[in-house]
């Protein structure tokens, strides 16, 4: 539907406004940033992407995934039989196999996520990224991140773009799809809002800030301009896309605060690992941290987090 993208403005002042307040917002205590850091917990896809991953540290991350939380934390929290878990673990395309048999050895359901289609660059030659999609899928990926080509953006081929995705889309078959849009290098808000109405038609089950290798990754603004794109998509069509910000949320407090503006600007529904993602490496280690601190008064050494 070109002429949905041909009406788009975005109201840049307004927007960046709302930023702001945002980053004013009053942060949570006691009970209840816990019970807000518990509910992040299970919205995190435990990310490793480093060229130097090899099969013991992407076990050692199933494992965090499994238990991001310890044991005794949640017992004085009374939350050690609710399930908490990571939502799902994110590797590179040739680690899946690894992730999934560490997983199914550990009777875990957890879903693994591959990034692929030239991830982070997007700049691989089309019948590239579908083969790289069907093999991760072929591996035992559940979830598939792809990543757009910001050319086609850049130079206004909403019609190539929403091809390209149509066919990522069919080459991820029951997995499900994240399509990344490295917002930080779109040149604009609108731009934003068009790839992520784009994304939204050809078939995504995400969408997705960043590939957390960009200069500029997951801010609040952008945020807003994807959610309200998805809002109005549901809008138009009556069907829930899910929203996922990645790269450079490192704090809990980060974590409360995207959790909040979900809820601000797309309503609780949204509140749930089937519909809100939140991509990070290092975020669950903080908010370990004041979970720590909210049970025991102080922060914790260092080797009492190991797994941090």
């Amino acid at each position: 539907e070109l002429g949905w993208i041909s009406k788009v403005y975005v109201n840049r002042p307004a927007v960046v406004r709302h930023a702001e307040q945002i980053k004013k917002w009053k942060t949570l205590k006691g009970n209840w940033q816990a019970a807000w850091l518990l509910k992040a917990v299970t919205c995190i896809d435990l990310t490793t992407l480093s060229g130097d991953d090899t099969p013991s540290n992407v076990q050692r991350l199933c494992f965090k995934a499994k238990h991001p939380i310890r044991e005794d934390l949640l017992k004085a929290l009374d939350m050690h039989d609710k399930g908490i878990t990571a939502a799902a673990v994110c590797v590179y395309s040739a680690r899946v196999s690894d992730a999934v048999g560490t997983l199914k050895a550990a009777g875990c359901t957890i879903p693994v996520a591959s990034v692929a289609a030239g991830f982070p660059s997007g700049q691989t030659p089309l019948e590239t990224k579908l083969a790289e999609i069907r093999l991760a899928v072929e591996y035992g990926a559940r979830e598939i991140d792809i990543v757009i080509s910001r050319s086609l953006v850049l130079t206004g081929q909403w019609e190539g773009l929403y091809e390209e995705i149509r066919l990522c889309r069919a080459a991820c078959g029951e997995a499900h799809m994240k399509t990344i849009l490295a917002t930080g290098e779109l040149g604009s808000f609108a731009n934003v809002y068009k790839a992520s109405m784009i994304a939204m038609m050809a078939g995504s089950d995400f969408i997705k800030t960043s590939t957390g290798k960009e200069v500029e990754n997951a801010t609040f603004p952008v945020g807003i301009v994807m959610m309200r794109a998805i809002k109005e998509y549901y809008w138009k069509t009556g069907y829930k896309v899910g929203f996922k910000p990645a790269g450079g949320i490192r704090t809990a407090k980060e974590a409360i605060t995207w959790l909040m503006l979900v809820k601000e600007e797309l309503g609780v529904e949204w509140l749930t690992p089937e519909l809100f993602r939140l991509g990070a490496s290092s975020l669950l280690g903080d908010i370990e941290q004041q979970i720590f601190y909210h049970v025991t008064g102080s922060y914790p050494l260092q080797h009492e987090l190991a797994m941090a």
